[in-house]
């Protein structure tokens, strides 16, 4: 995706896109699951990653994000280095850190709509979120190097 200047004026949150999920949804305690936004006061509860859920679900939740690809770009989103983070708590509750091309992709919405999505369907993951950030923009060097042989950029 490329970003032109007559995409400037639909730039998105400068931070970031509000997550794919729906809002005030709760647990079966009455609690609100981390990272969605607390019905009354509207502030997203942080996720805290437990580092053995994060181990045992993170091969899964590549190997989901390993099947969408870029409509514009013939490889898959992990493999283009647009991933940043991914994080499971405790409760089995996926939290992905995710960015796009250029502010401007046509993909906004799609793009992270099937993250949270493919996310959501892995067996155990209780909840995802996913959260677009702007913060490091993108670049080329991000990529993985089959990526870039795929693209026969060297």
């Amino acid at each position: 995706m490329s970003f032109r200047p007559s995409d400037e004026h639909r730039e998105p949150d400068a931070r970031r896109i509000a997550a794919m999920t729906p809002e005030g949804d709760t647990d079966e305690a009455g609690s609100t699951p981390a990272g969605q936004a607390d019905a009354e006061s509207g502030a997203r509860t942080p996720l805290e990653p437990d580092p053995l859920a994060t181990l045992k679900f993170k091969p899964e939740i590549v190997n989901a994000l390993s099947t969408i690809y870029d409509p514009e770009i013939p490889v898959n989103i992990y493999e283009l280095g647009l991933v940043y983070d991914i994080a499971v708590d405790a409760h089995a509750s996926a939290e992905v850190r995710m960015t796009l091309t250029a502010p401007g992709c046509p993909a906004a919405q799609t793009l992270p709509a099937q993250v949270q999505q493919r996310v959501s369907a892995i067996p155990g993951i209780t909840h995802a979120r996913v959260e677009v950030v702007w913060d490091p923009p993108w670049t080329k060097d991000r990529m993985s190097e089959a990526a870039r042989l795929q693209l026969g950029i060297f």
